[in-house]
């Protein structure tokens, strides 16, 4: 989600600044958060330093440096309000990083951190790739079509539609690729997929925040379209908000059959509220705090989605600790598509849906809870035989994690669960598709 991926959550660092002595180049370290591991990087230069939060997907945050008595560095953070102060000790510059009166011990080594990928596809293939495009409107999509051999048209192909936010056809996040990873078990179990960007990927000109998950759902039918030109049997496999379109288009009669991967089942709203109460869980506030400003966010979002202004939003009850978190809040959800997801719901659709239909969660997603959207499904998918399975232990990415933490994705090298993955290969092979 990459997907509803981190809407409104509370990041650690929002932005950083820095000071460094005579060493130049790129220094990375960690700090342990809630039991969590967050690495920073930092790039100096004869200049000046920039920081990056790789698990925080934040890079270029600009930072200043200067050099104390005794060979000393302090890199300040004006935005997140922290300070890194330390001394070089051997290879390393030992000391420790402070954000909002809360002190880490941190140790920074030379070089970039390195990240291992062991499931990202690598050449040769036993089948074939082909780039193709289809268009919406203005709209230009470039994806992959990835065939495996001796494939026809009876040969089962699925549509990929990635989760929210602007992303490329891998649905590459934190050097994770899980759309590659997944055409690529696809194909070799016989099964035909096509990827694609996003609307205006690579375009800086294209404000991605002023479209809907309507319009993103009129991109994906002109996928299909496009397959269908060349396959009999055409379904959709969605991750996040993309298992959402796939609900839509199934309801509408679109699709032969859909995969849904962590898709949102409940409204928007209330996926957003229950993001926001994770993201304050570590806080350690007081449970009528959090209430009161999720009550707060609640009535906001109500006020935003019926059309009217920020400045119209009531403000009286949003508890004082929190009302600069709330303000950033309300500039985030002044846009298009925030507007419309406050009150996207599906729930109403899903009776409308007869296709077969697979629907997965893990159980330990942040973003999109297993729980209450497991139970929609059961409740609304009336007309179908749906297969509903949640996995022990995954988070929103379908990864092995330990709390589900979003910090955690850039982390953890497994891409995709292999159980998943088997998952959905036996699931797609064993359809019986009569078109």
């Amino acid at each position: 989600m990459k997907k509803i991926k981190r809407l409104f959550a509370i990041m650690i660092f929002a932005g950083m600044s820095l000071v460094v002595s005579a060493q130049e180049g790129v220094w990375n370290g960690e700090i342990e958060v809630q039991g969590m591991k967050l690495p920073l990087v930092f790039n100096f230069s004869s200049d000046g330093c920039t920081l990056d939060s790789p698990s925080q997907g934040a890079k270029g945050i600009k930072a200043e440096k200067e050099t104390l008595e005794g060979g000393k560095i302090r890199v300040k953070i004006p935005m997140a309000r922290a300070v890194f102060e330390g001394t070089m000790e051997g290879e390393g510059i030992k000391g420790t990083f402070t954000q909002n009166g809360m002190s880490f011990p941190m140790t920074l080594l030379p070089g970039t951190p390195r990240v291992n990928r062991p499931q990202t596809p690598v050449a040769p293939f036993p089948y074939t790739t082909e780039e193709v495009s289809f268009c919406n409107g203005d709209y230009i999509f470039n994806g992959t079509l990835t065939m495996p051999k001796n494939s026809d048209k009876n040969t089962k192909v699925v549509l990929m539609v990635t989760g929210s936010g602007q992303q490329n056809r891998d649905e590459e996040v934190f050097g994770h690729k899980p759309f590659a990873v997944i055409a690529d078990a696809l194909a070799r179990e016989g099964i035909a997929s096509l990827r694609y960007d996003d609307r205006g990927y690579g375009d800086s000109t294209v404000v991605f925040s002023n479209f809907t998950t309507d319009d993103f759902k009129q991109d994906a039918e002109a996928g299909l379209c496009f397959l269908r030109k060349r396959f009999k049997r055409v379904g959709v496999l969605g991750h996040s908000e993309g298992g959402t379109i796939a609900f839509m288009l199934a309801s509408e009669g679109k699709a032969d059959f859909v995969v849904s991967m962590a898709g949102m089942a409940v409204s928007g709203k209330e996926t957003l509220l229950m993001q926001n109460r994770i993201g304050l869980a570590p806080l350690g506030l007081p449970e009528e705090t959090v209430d009161a400003y999720c009550k707060s966010l609640s009535d906001a979002f109500d006020t935003l989605a019926g059309g009217k202004s920020v400045q119209d939003v009531d403000r009286k009850n949003v508890p004082l600790l929190l009302r600069q978190l709330f303000e950033m809040a309300m500039k985030q959800a002044d846009t298009p598509f925030m507007r419309h997801i406050f009150s996207l719901d599906i729930r109403q659709e899903l009776p409308k849906i007869t296709c077969p239909v697979l629907a997965m969660n893990g159980k330990k997603d942040m973003q999109v809870d297993c729980e209450k959207n497991i139970s929609a499904l059961q409740d609304g998918l009336l007309n179908c035989k749906p297969t509903i399975v949640p996995f022990d232990g995954l988070n929103h990415l379908f990864q092995h994690c330990t709390t589900g933490n979003v910090i955690e994705y850039q982390q953890i090298e497994e891409t995709i669960s292999v159980d998943v993955l088997k998952t959905i290969l036996d699931y797609i092979r064993n359809l019986d598709l009569q078109r």
